[in-house]
């Protein structure tokens, strides 16, 4: 019950890490409120939590929209009354290089991966500040670091997410905040998948390459959670600023 009495927003929680993650923190003893854009799935996830005897809301909500996250996090705090973590982890991904990436295709992966991290953000500060502390997780990968093929527009977007993260740190760690970037590797998600058939590659072989990693496979949602929600907890009470990387090796080989 690392989480007790706490009231954590994830935004992409019906799928993916965000599920994983939201999950995890209701049995953590976390509320929880999750953002998405399907509807459908997003409560299949609170029925999820509540059916494990959690506490958890589903707010539909576009991170690109500034008004859409302001009423996120107002729905949060009218549903719990404060907020004390925010996991911004709604991201997509597109694999096209520069030359091949459209600008359309740019901009929305650079408006939800960075500037939905920003937004959502920009709102839950003041009530973090007004509390007297918080702690802000950014999702960010591998592939903010090192950079990767065939995947401009997300490697920029990330770029900026671990960066976000540092300047967030340095400006709000006087007000009690912690924000910290957590960096997966390739986990089987379904935007994983997705991008393997976008790539025209067969999932099987799609894993075999994982074989060249450290640790010879990709991540689970599961273990994404749990560093989330190490990060998430006391436990990480000293780190700020920080970009773990959760890769199964990707970034040190």
């Amino acid at each position: 019950m690392r989480l007790l009495n706490k009231v954590a927003l994830i935004t992409g929680g019906n799928s993916g890490i965000g599920r994983a993650t939201a999950l995890l923190f209701a049995r953590e003893g976390a509320k929880v409120a999750i953002t998405g854009r399907d509807e459908m799935r997003g409560k299949l996830v609170v029925e999820e939590i509540r059916k494990a005897s959690g506490t958890a809301i589903f707010i539909r909500s576009d991170v690109r929209i500034a008004k859409e996250c302001r009423r996120a996090v107002d729905e949060t705090l009218r549903q719990f009354g404060r907020l004390d973590i925010l996991f911004n982890n709604a991201g997509v991904f597109y694999p096209r290089n520069v030359v091949d990436c459209p600008e359309e295709e740019w901009d929305l992966t650079i408006d939800i991966n960075l500037k939905g991290t920003y937004l959502m953000s920009k709102f839950a500060l003041p009530v973090m500040i007004a509390q007297g502390g918080g702690v802000i997780i950014n999702n960010g990968s591998g592939w903010g670091i090192t950079g990767g093929n065939e995947a401009a527009s997300y490697c920029a977007a990330k770029g900026g997410v671990v960066l976000l993260t540092k300047a967030m740190a340095i400006d709000h760690g006087r007000q009690g905040i912690r924000v910290n970037c957590l960096c997966p590797g390739d986990v089987d998600t379904p935007m994983l998948r997705a991008d393997a058939k976008l790539r025209g590659t067969e999932w099987a072989e799609y894993l075999s390459k994982a074989s060249d990693r450290p640790l010879g496979r990709i991540g689970t949602p599961e273990e994404i959670a749990r560093a989330a929600l190490f990060l998430a907890s006391d436990d990480s009470s000293f780190m700020t600023g920080a970009v773990m990387a959760v890769d199964g090796g990707g970034t040190a080989d």
